[in-house]
């Protein structure tokens, strides 16, 4: 029994041995793999934190370098050896016998010299870059033959002028390549210093780049009978304000990374002129400067600080002058200042940085950092003696908003105005002849606009709903908006009633304008009703006709 049992005992012995020794080799085996699994987990944890992590460290770097580099300065960088270009007056090329003066324009394509031996592609007015200075006086009746020989449509706009819709020289006025337009009017608005430039939709930006831009200054007898700074090109200067960047000999118009306000050069031009001085011989010289550039914001100063007076604004003579060290223009907008000169001193116009761009980020990558020395001017050893300035120029002629029949609204977004991109065959906005207007304009988008409006010259009532500062209490028809800016302005709209032919407001950062943040408005008499525009085709707006 004992032997049986033992052997029984025996028997069983092993066959339990061999199952419980299965399940632990089991189990072992399963830990093992569970080590194993957690130590491959591990190394790829490690390998993903250290892969995370160098991609952190090179977008850290990259960051910092990007950000680093975003700023830009040629504050003493600059040999100031050329001679500032002045822009030609253009003569009229007749007379006709009711009076009206003739001007020509032609759009060219050519090439400049810049920089010594790099030649450079260009558009131009009668010329390779840029355009003559026109100029005529109110009660004037002028016609401007603007002939296209470029190989593409384009067109004119008369920035900052009253006249008709049609001839405006907006989208819907596309001239053709081999194609003539012919706009005529009278000049009915006070001194001022206007320009000119293209206006096609969709791309504007880049035909402003290559160079079509001009003066267009207006005279009346009050302005005359001041005793002010204004013969051309000697105590009165155009300073036509431009940043541009090249890539080898050619123009490189790339945006930047983080560039939202859209094209911000490396260094700038006066007059198409590089490194520009110019030597003054008078007390008091005259600048009547206009920011031709397509995105950039300047605050215009010296680089001694010396304080100067601002005579002017977009639309003409301010009621008194006003005494300043900075003055900020965006793009589209023209100021007129007079600085006082002493016998054998030099002292540079310059761009000083910007605080009120809104946050760190667009600041630094909406160029508000940036500062440039502009231009130099050079005093001769003997001075001519100036009269001291008016302590009264004028009265101004835009509407106080006492009188306002109606008030809109406009929200500024990059996305468009409103909450809507421009439509060339849309009439947004309906205004009655005769009638005064009051326009809110706000800004919230987080990066800075502008809001530029054709036919009229306007005025600021408000800023943050304060009584908006000196520089800013003349006849405007361009007002820069950083974020954070709500401006309520006065509008009074004269016609002539066009129903079918829309004027358009805009942003002039000119890529968000390209990118269709700009709306149209007609102009009707009162019970009529606004057509429906041309929406253009290919070239985004009909052949523009004009003729007597």
């Amino acid at each position: 029994m004992t032997k049986s049992g033992t052997r029984a005992t025996g028997a069983a012995g092993p066959v339990g041995g061999s199952g419980e020794g299965s399940a632990a080799g089991k189990n072992d085996r399963k830990k093992a793999g569970k080590k194993k699994g957690r130590r491959t987990l591990t190394r790829v944890l490690v390998t993903l934190g250290t892969v995370v992590a160098v991609l952190l460290a090179a977008f850290g770097g990259w960051l910092a370098w990007l950000w680093t580099s975003a700023d830009t300065s040629t504050v003493g960088k600059g040999s100031f050896g050329n001679e500032l270009a002045i822009p030609p007056l253009a003569e009229p090329s007749r007379v006709k016998a009711d009076g009206t003066k003739v001007f020509d324009l032609e759009m060219r394509a050519g090439e400049k010299e810049f920089r010594s031996g790099q030649r450079t592609k260009t558009w131009g007015f009668n010329g390779d870059h840029l355009g003559p200075t026109l100029r005529a006086e109110r009660g004037d009746k002028v016609e401007v033959r603007v002939r296209n020989t470029l190989d593409e449509s384009s067109t004119v706009h008369w920035h900052g002028m009253h006249l008709p819709a049609r001839m405006d020289g907006g989208p819907h006025q596309m001239v053709r390549p081999g194609a003539t337009w012919t706009p005529y009017w009278k000049i009915d608005q006070p001194a001022a210093t206007l320009w000119y430039h293209p206006h096609p939709h969709g791309r504007t930006e880049q035909h402003v780049q290559r160079g079509l831009a001009g003066m267009f200054l207006l005279d009346d007898d009050k302005s005359a009978a001041l005793p002010l700074p204004k013969k051309y090109g000697v105590d009165d200067l155009p300073v036509i304000v431009q940043d541009v960047k090249f890539d080898g000999a050619e123009f490189d118009h790339g945006r930047g990374l983080m560039q939202n306000v859209g094209f911000l050069g490396d260094r700038t031009m006066v007059n198409g002129t590089l490194d520009p001085h110019r030597e003054v011989r008078d007390e008091l010289v005259r600048l009547r400067l206009l920011n031709a550039s397509t995105a950039r914001t300047y605050s215009f100063g010296f680089d001694d600080n010396r304080r100067y007076t601002q005579i002017a604004t977009d639309g003409g003579l301010l009621e008194r002058p006003v005494q300043t060290e900075r003055l900020q223009l965006s793009p589209g907008e023209r100021a007129e200042i007079v600085v006082r000169m002493r016998a054998g001193e030099r002292t540079t116009l310059r761009s000083f940085p910007q605080d009120n761009y809104g946050d760190a980020w667009n600041t630094r990558f909406g160029g508000a950092d940036d500062s440039f020395d502009i231009l130099q001017l050079r005093a001769a050893e003997a001075l001519r003696p100036s009269p001291a300035l008016p302590q009264k120029l004028g009265e101004l002629e835009v509407p106080d908003g006492s009188d306002a029949v109606r008030a809109r609204h406009f929200d500024l977004k990059k996305s468009g105005i409103n909450g809507r991109k421009m439509a060339m065959d849309r009439i947004d906005e309906t205004v009655t002849r005769g009638t005064t207007e009051t326009w809110t304009v706000r800004n919230t988008n987080g990066m800075p606009h502008n809001f530029h409006v054709h036919d009229v010259q306007f005025r600021v009532l408000e800023v943050n709903g304060k009584i908006p500062p000196p520089h800013l209490r003349g006849a405007k028809d361009t007002v820069f908006l950083p974020n954070g800016t709500t401006m309520k302005l006065a509008l009074r709209f004269e016609g002539p009633a066009d129903p079918d032919t829309p004027y358009v407001y805009h942003c002039h950062l000119l890529y968000h304008e390209d990118e269709g943040m700009m709306g149209q408005f007609a102009v009707v008499e009162k019970g009529q009703r606004a057509g429906r525009p041309d929406a253009g085709g290919a070239d985004g707006g009909r052949d523009a006709h004009a003729g007597h």
